[in-house]
């Protein structure tokens, strides 16, 4: 087992109680490819992609359940996540993978877990898991 798919089972145990994870990183730090990983343990059956453009990724797993994969760095104002009905998708009870989520710290629920992503010498990241009860 490679380092990332080692590092996607620890964030898949430590997080597993939330619905809501947000991925924190520089552009290029592995958010997406951490985040095909941990869907990949969770046996999704679609391609995974950063929804860069769509904002969001619907991805269903091979037991029917449903994932959703944000990316918000292109929107420009947060109303752009209400229209797409952002909150409907974070309290589905659904996993809700989310980048870029500092665009839309208002619309974020309560309770949510947050992997961050460093980069660090070569092809090295270091990685933190934090839960936030607001």
């Amino acid at each position: 087992m490679d380092e990332i798919s080692k590092s996607a089972e620890l964030i898949l145990d430590l997080c597993r109680d939330f619905d809501v994870w947000v991925f924190r990183g520089e552009m290029g730090a592995g958010k997406t490819t951490l985040i095909k990983a941990i869907c990949s343990l969770l046996e999704v059956e679609d391609p995974v992609s950063s929804p860069t453009f769509a904002l969001v990724n619907e991805y269903q797993t091979k037991n029917a359940k449903i994932i959703y994969h944000f990316d918000f760095y292109r929107i420009e104002d947060p109303v752009e996540a209400l229209d797409i009905g952002v909150e409907e998708y974070f309290y589905s009870g659904n996993y809700c993978f989310v980048e870029w989520a500092e665009k839309i710290p208002s619309f974020l629920p309560d309770s949510f877990a947050v992997i961050e992503i460093q980069k660090g010498k070569g092809e090295t990241r270091h990685l933190a898991v934090k839960f936030i009860h607001q």
